[in-house]
């Protein structure tokens, strides 16, 4: 299938035109032994948590575009009734998993997944993976700026703690600082750069 393309890049409406910034998602994720002292070491921070939830993200492969070398992703993420559509683009430094992020809000319901499944099928995208993690969010304020925490559990690969800043492209150097601060101060140790669905599908192969 030959695919319209512009240099290579992926033809996104909804991003870099006037009023409506490139928003980036600076991410640092990290391997968790013990979510509870973990949990109380962000509770000591003042981090404000939200109820727990699962949330099952689809990802799905391009017909005509390799998103593994173009390090690019497209996922459907279902949580309760809601869902929302979500493009990453490929991660753009070395010291944070830092991506431009596209995402769509779709109507709520317990059909929508499906029925967006079988949109994208139409056009020749297929299923590649489901991942279903429980997820413990919070926000802790740190520097002056309100960072996103996630305590997840992820089935078939463990614990985890993503700590997240969305940032226009002129304060990218200044969030990853911000996230990397945090981290050391969680004794955080090593950031991995894997996302959840590439740390599946290579445990799957064992």
């Amino acid at each position: 299938m030959n695919c319209p393309a512009v240099g290579g890049l992926p033809i996104v409406a909804a991003a870099g035109v006037e009023g409506h910034p490139e928003v980036y998602e600076v991410e640092m994720k990290f391997p968790v032994a013990d979510a509870s002292a973990m949990e109380q070491k962000l509770v000591g921070l003042a981090a404000r948590f939200r109820e727990p939830v699962q949330q099952t993200d689809r990802y799905f492969v391009h017909p005509c575009r390799d998103f593994g070398r173009t390090d690019e992703a497209l996922r459907l993420r279902r949580v309760g009734d809601e869902v929302e559509l979500t493009w990453k683009g490929p991660r753009i430094d070395s010291a944070a998993k830092t991506r431009q992020e596209i995402l769509l809000p779709l109507p709520t319901g317990p059909r929508t997944v499906d029925e967006w499944t079988e949109l994208l099928a139409a056009l020749g995208f297929r299923v590649l993976a489901e991942v279903v993690k429980r997820r413990h969010a919070a926000r802790v304020l740190w520097q002056g700026a309100e960072v996103d925490a996630a305590l997840d559990h992820v089935d078939g690969v463990g614990n985890y703690l993503e700590l997240e800043i969305l940032a226009r492209q002129g304060e990218i150097q200044v969030a990853t600082a911000c996230v990397d601060s945090l981290a050391r101060e969680l004794s955080c140790g090593d950031a991995e750069r894997r996302s959840y669905l590439e740390l599946q599908l290579e445990a799957r192969l064992g």
